[in-house]
């Protein structure tokens, strides 16, 4: 009896000691430990080279787990530690530490959007493509700067900009710089298919030529509809051998992005992309132009304009003409208007 006794006993304490292990078991794996009661989920980033500690840390700073050492506990039976994948992660609320440790483990990252536009300045493109990612500033700049690495891509490094076609594209936030760049090669490789190719070639102009151009008309006009007229004129003077003449191109030379009026003194400037003063195209593009813009020069409208100017009205709209004297009265209308506004401009500040 007593040995019944002593087995009865050894038989509850084991089922015992189970059923809290089964608990025990339960409560690490598959109870929500993340983001508990949560309605929104969080984002976790973790850096190239972090390890476990740099990921718990994260966790208790925003608040993310509950019990950091059941999490820690699980990672480690699951040899995370081990293996820990930097990027941006998103933890949806009530997350099991098996759950969150697993996705992190496998490195399922949340892409982000990359989104760029309205870039004048090739100094300015780290600050706007490496924003929301990992990509170290100084990095991007260093290559976008190097002859070797842009000839490597196709470019120069006063064309590499021409490469950047402003869209938004997904990508993972520990993209490192050099990935970027070759990210956007791709996407540029894409978007220059075998029809724009061939409409390219049809006016004899390179992708490079053609992007060039396209930022001309990206700066003398933002209205959609007017590219392609805008790019007829230009396409007509370039067959024609005439100067462009484009008053943006003499900003960018002169590097006043201030000014309002371009003067005569201005388009002495001596400068390669002074177009008033050296025929062609610029050596480089004057802005990162829209995809607006490179397909208003691609399928410009065939017209007989030659010049244009903007309208006394001050609407966006540009006067177009055929001849000189045409474009000459137009240009008149416009400047008196101008010259009025800025005396009444000057006249309200005075008051």
């Amino acid at each position: 009896m007593k040995k019944r006794n002593i087995l009865i006993g050894l038989f509850t304490g084991a089922c015992l000691i189970a059923i809290t292990a089964t608990f025990f078991a339960y409560q690490l794996f598959y109870t929500p430990n993340l983001l508990v009661e949560k309605n929104e989920k969080g984002v976790l980033y973790i850096p190239q080279g972090a390890g476990i500690f740099q990921v718990l840390d994260s966790l208790e700073k925003y608040d993310y787990v509950q019990e950091a050492r059941y999490f820690m506990f699980v990672a480690k039976l699951l040899k995370y530690n081990e293996n820990v994948k930097a990027g941006r992660y998103e933890l949806r609320p009530n997350l099991t530490n098996l759950e969150a440790v697993r996705l992190l483990r496998l490195g399922s990252q949340a892409p982000v959007s990359l989104t760029f536009n309205n870039i004048r300045l090739k100094r300015e493109l780290a600050d706007k493509l490496c924003r929301n990612i990992d990509a170290n500033p100084s990095e991007f700049d260093s290559l976008i700067y190097s002859p070797a690495f842009c000839a490597e891509l196709g470019f120069d490094t006063t064309t590499i900009t021409t490469m950047f076609i402003p869209n938004t594209y997904q990508l993972y936030w520990n993209t490192n710089a050099e990935q970027l760049l070759h990210r956007m090669k791709k996407e540029y490789d894409k978007f220059w298919n075998e029809e724009r190719l061939t409409l390219a070639e049809a006016i004899e102009m390179t992708p490079i030529q053609v992007s060039i151009l396209a930022s001309i008309v990206e700066a003398e006009t933002k209205l959609n509809a007017e590219k392609p007229t805008v790019a007829g004129v230009y396409i007509n003077r370039l067959n024609r051998n005439m100067l462009l003449g484009a008053d943006p191109t003499v900003v960018f030379a002169v590097g006043d992005f201030s000014l309002r009026r371009v003067l005569n003194v201005h388009l002495e400037y001596d400068s390669p992309y002074n177009t008033y003063k050296y025929s062609g195209l610029p050596p480089g593009p004057i802005n990162v132009p829209e995809i607006s813009s490179i397909e208003a020069v691609l399928n410009y409208e065939r017209h007989k304009y030659l010049y244009f100017c903007a309208k006394e009205d001050f609407s966006g709209y540009h006067a177009f003409a055929k001849t000189l004297s045409e474009h000459n009265r137009n240009a008149a209308k416009y400047r008196n208007a101008l010259s009025k506004r800025l005396r009444e401009e000057k006249k309200a500040e005075a008051m």
